[in-house]
């Protein structure tokens, strides 16, 4: 596990990189993540067949671009993809054309919001080919003039140079508990050029798992899995290829866009009342932060982990919008370490709840001998938590979590759980884990 000086440095090695849904930058950019991920996680890059079923998909090429290209015909380069990969429409068929202007426009993309910067275009599964530029220059190109397209681009379907995604597990104080089972966090590798789209989650991802793995979460929690791959498709092979991990997974937490200067937006599950929504709201609460609903504008992989056929409770947490969003200007200079920091402190504090949360089932009958069993709070040292145990004793039977619990006597969830697990160190109670909620296959 490298040492880093800062969240921005990490993402400074792979945000200038050619990072498509499959590609040797791509492969580059996993394994610089991968060298920053604790060492205990067991960081793995799986690769899988390009062309495969996919659940309703099909596990994308590899896309190799060896050189690309705009120029006039006896005159000036116009754009090249080696002075930036944005330059081209990403996934571009090969070219190679000498067309007049009103040919070639129909293969120029531009921003006119942001006429200084370039777009990133990208036309993963409808097969077309096009350059990028800055509308500033768009507007300077002469249109009397010829046009030489070069484009050479192939689509590589050998399985050794597969589609790939990394995962990598974190377990509890004492290892897995497997029938706590596991939450998932997510954030995608496959948008070039692009630094807060979304290197930021990435490397608020990163600092979350070294977290988890420097401070463990106390026995008997959850597992948290980390994984890094494509937006959308990357999860949709992951897990058509891994079925067994779906009724394994108890929630979720997608992150990205986490380091410009905006206040964090969390979106809600599906199921939009969720455990997971509550401990969201209760955590964000007290910090200025936008509430949306599921799969609201970002919308990403908690579509696929919380939608039709899965149905894991997932949450986002972001801080879209912001004007320089897919171009050029998603750049090292608008990302804030404190923003990277800060949505690693929300989605931590969500995890070291929602994770370590259970079920407790009374085995006693009748009040229990508190101050015979170690279990009396004097109200000298804690008055209200001396006022509600017997509140907290009356919801032992099976029905609230230990969240609930704290929710409904009005103290903090640490204290009470801390409190009940006293009272399943004499074995009074019995954990029950939060259930699944996935669909079987």
């Amino acid at each position: 596990m490298k040492p880093y000086t800062s969240l921005k440095s990490i993402l400074a090695e792979f945000f200038p990189l050619h990072r498509t849904l499959a590609s040797a930058d791509h492969d580059e950019t996993l394994r610089i993540v991968g060298a920053y991920m604790p060492d205990s996680a067991n960081y793995t890059i799986e690769t899988y067949a390009p062309l495969e079923r996919a659940w309703t998909w099909q596990v994308p090429e590899r896309y190799v671009v060896h050189e690309a290209y705009l120029e006039i015909v006896g005159g000036e380069r116009v754009v090249d993809f080696k002075d930036n990969p944005l330059n081209i429409v990403s996934y571009s068929l090969a070219v190679d054309k000498t067309l007049s202007f009103d040919e070639l426009q129909a293969h120029l993309f531009f921003n006119e919001k942001r006429p200084h910067a370039t777009p990133w275009v990208f036309k993963y599964y409808e097969r077309d080919w096009g350059f990028c530029l800055p509308k500033n220059q768009f507007d300077k190109l002469p249109r009397d003039k010829k046009y030489r397209a070069v484009i050479q681009s192939e689509f590589i379907t050998d399985p050794q140079q597969g589609f790939k995604v990394a995962t990598a597990v974190i377990h509890p104080e004492g290892g897995a508990n497997e029938s706590a089972g596991e939450m998932i966090v997510q954030a995608h590798t496959c948008h070039p050029m692009q630094a807060n789209d979304d290197g930021a989650g990435v490397v608020s991802a990163i600092e979350l798992a070294r977290r988890l793995a420097a401070n463990p979460l106390p026995a008997g929690s959850m597992s948290v899995r980390f994984w890094f791959g494509p937006e959308t498709i990357g999860t949709i092979v992951y897990l058509s290829h891994n079925e067994q991990v779906i009724q394994n997974l108890r929630g979720g937490i997608f992150m990205e866009m986490t380091g410009n200067k905006n206040k964090i937006a969390w979106h809600h599950t599906r199921q939009h009342t969720h455990l997971l929504d509550r401990i969201t709201n209760s955590v964000l609460r007290n910090s200025a932060h936008d509430e949306r609903d599921f799969a609201a504008a970002p919308a990403n992989d908690e579509r696929v982990v919380n939608g039709p056929g899965v149905n894991v409770p997932c949450i986002s947490l972001n801080r879209w919008p912001y004007e320089e969003y897919h171009t050029s200007d998603d750049n090292m200079e608008i990302i804030h370490e404190d923003m990277l920091i800060g949505a690693a402190d929300a989605a931590e504090q969500i995890i070291r709840i929602y994770a370590s949360n259970y079920i407790p089932k009374r085995t006693f009958r009748g009040p229990v001998f508190l101050s015979g069993n170690g279990l009396w709070v004097d109200w000298r040292e804690n008055w209200a938590l001396n006022r509600a145990i017997e509140k907290i004793m009356m919801r032992f039977e099976g029905e609230h979590t230990v969240f609930d619990i704290a929710e409904q006597v009005g103290l903090d969830y640490f204290m009470v759980r801390d409190y009940v697990e006293k009272f399943r160190a004499k074995m009074f109670v019995i954990p029950l884990p939060i259930p699944s909620e996935a669909e079987a296959s």
